[in-house]
């Protein structure tokens, strides 16, 4: 199976807007339009067998309202092949609480966003939601390193991972954009002999600019070269990173194109695209 781990869809009456803004903020393009549908699309296009959405509540007055659309979507599972992560946010109150529904929710895992939340990962707020993941047998799938969007915002450096694996309990984490955007020289030298996971989304290829020939800052932003990539595989294990690609800001179409296209071993390749997510997920 082809799973990808880490897209993102918005409500149907929103999406338009929202993509519309983030666009904006980041000067990048869209490749779907961010509903359910526009991702059911793509997936067919592409050849995406499953996908997991990630979604972020970025104040604690929607986490409620966020893991019940996400229990709404996985009920909607076993047709669609479109599954939900709850969410979390590290300010509300019934956090506890909270993490026990979603775990009797059926859902596998949640997601954080430290850069959008305004919280470092190794802060106290976080440190007891993912140790609390771990005693539920929650995964945490969270942002890792710099944001396009929010230049020079730094919430989840590799030394802040590092510092908060040693403080909690066994927790299966997932760290983002192959475990720190654009920090990757220093994942791969701190984080390699922990038990970190990462997923490659918005991480191997190019950035893809608003428009054609549109001269930017994030022009001179380079993505992972293929040769790290591959030696990232090799140092952290292929059984630790899981198939991403940030949909709808990045291709599903290219983000296979250019797994497929690293000198990996085959069995390396499937436990990255499908493997590893068919045993995390239970599809």
């Amino acid at each position: 199976m082809i799973i990808d781990i880490h897209t993102h869809t918005f409500p149907d009456k929103i999406a338009r807007p929202t993509v519309e803004k983030l666009k904006a903020l980041s000067h990048t393009q869209a490749f779907s339009d961010g509903t359910v549908d526009g991702l059911a699309r793509s997936m067919a296009r592409f050849g995406v067998d499953a996908s997991l959405v990630l979604p972020v509540a970025t104040n604690e007055r929607q986490v409620i309202h966020v893991n019940d659309a996400s229990a709404r979507l996985n009920d909607r599972g076993p047709e669609t092949n479109i599954w939900s992560f709850g969410c979390m946010h590290p300010d509300f109150p019934g956090w506890k609480e909270e993490l026990s529904r979603v775990a009797a929710l059926g859902m596998r895992g949640i997601k954080l966003h430290p850069v959008y939340q305004g919280v470092d990962l190794d802060d106290i707020r976080y440190l007891r939601i993912l140790d609390r993941c771990g005693e539920l047998g929650l995964a945490v799938l969270t942002h890792a390193g710099l944001d396009i969007g929010y230049p020079g915002k730094d919430n989840c450096s590799p030394e802040m991972a590092l510092r908060a694996v040693k403080q909690v309990g066994p927790v299966k984490l997932i760290l983002a954009h192959m475990g720190g955007w654009q920090q990757w020289d220093r994942v791969e030298e701190l984080l390699w002999d922990t038990e970190v996971c990462l997923d490659t989304a918005y991480a191997l290829g190019h950035v893809a600019p608003l428009e054609e020939g549109e001269p930017r800052p994030l022009d001179h932003i380079p993505l992972m070269g293929a040769e790290q990539f591959v030696r990232m595989v090799g140092k952290f294990g292929a059984h630790r990173i899981f198939f991403g690609t940030d949909s709808p800001w990045y291709s599903q179409g290219a983000g296979l194109r250019r797994i497929r296209e690293l000198p990996l071993e085959r069995w390396e390749r499937e436990a990255i695209l499908g493997g590893n997510a068919q045993t995390l997920l239970g599809i």
